[in-house]
């Protein structure tokens, strides 16, 4: 009797931390769970590269869930990627249209005919050990087109965001210019989602060091992005 109790004990045990395991990820020793953590998420990068111009160099990676990098810089400068986060509407936006050209798997954007050099750009879906990239210099495709606009429109804004700090900083005199170039940039709807310049503007228009017409300005355009003019 006290052999097969402990028999039914050493089986009720070998059950119980069989269930563990699967409750909790693990797997018995000398057996596969089946139990594996999810997928990694995927990402696309965009880069363009165009020697001669500025900048030179691009590079914007964003994820499923909107959290990448964007490094912005002339070619002989150090790699210096920054974390950028994305709206998820945008993100979405964004994997919805690579979507469209098969995540780049087997793509032929470029148009093959003799242009002018206007910037090697490169887009890459990457998820897991699936890994898929196109390169063109110029394209007709509408949905190639959209994803350009898109990722070129983060890198400007981007680019103006850092402008308006950096004068911000060093530069008060020079912001109503950059502002300027920010109401044209929203004007001309090249920025996906200007409300991210929201708490930058608000800075300078209660920043009673910087002149009037900038504070202004700053107020203003914050006001229509707000009110989605």
């Amino acid at each position: 009797m006290m052999k097969m109790a402990k028999a039914l004990l050493g089986i009720f045990g070998v059950c119980a931390l069989a269930a563990y395991a699967t409750a909790s990820g693990a797997a018995p020793a000398g057996r596969v769970s089946v139990w594996a953590p999810a997928a990694n998420g995927a990402t696309i990068t965009f880069r363009k590269v165009f020697k001669s111009s500025y900048p030179e160099f691009v590079e914007i990676k964003v994820s499923d869930s909107g959290s990448g990098t964007y490094d912005i810089r002339q070619l002989d400068e150090d790699p210096n990627p920054h974390p950028l986060d994305v709206g998820a509407g945008l993100a979405q936006r964004i994997f919805q249209l690579a979507a469209t050209l098969h995540n780049f798997q087997g793509a032929n954007l470029d148009v093959h005919r003799r242009i002018a050099n206007l910037g090697q750009k490169t887009l890459r879906y990457d998820k897991g050990s699936e890994s898929y990239e196109v390169t063109f210099n110029y394209t007709l495709n509408d949905s190639a087109t959209q994803l350009l606009d898109i990722f070129e429109g983060i890198a400007r804004e981007e680019g103006d965001l850092a402008d308006l700090q950096r004068t911000m900083k060093y530069d008060r005199l020079g912001v109503n210019d950059v502002l300027m170039q920010v109401e044209s940039d929203y004007n001309r709807k090249l920025l996906p989602e200007p409300e991210r310049l929201l708490p930058t503007l608000d800075q300078i228009a209660s920043d009673q060091r910087i002149i009037d017409i900038a504070r202004e300005r700053a107020r203003n355009l914050a006001t229509h992005i707000r009110g989605g003019h």
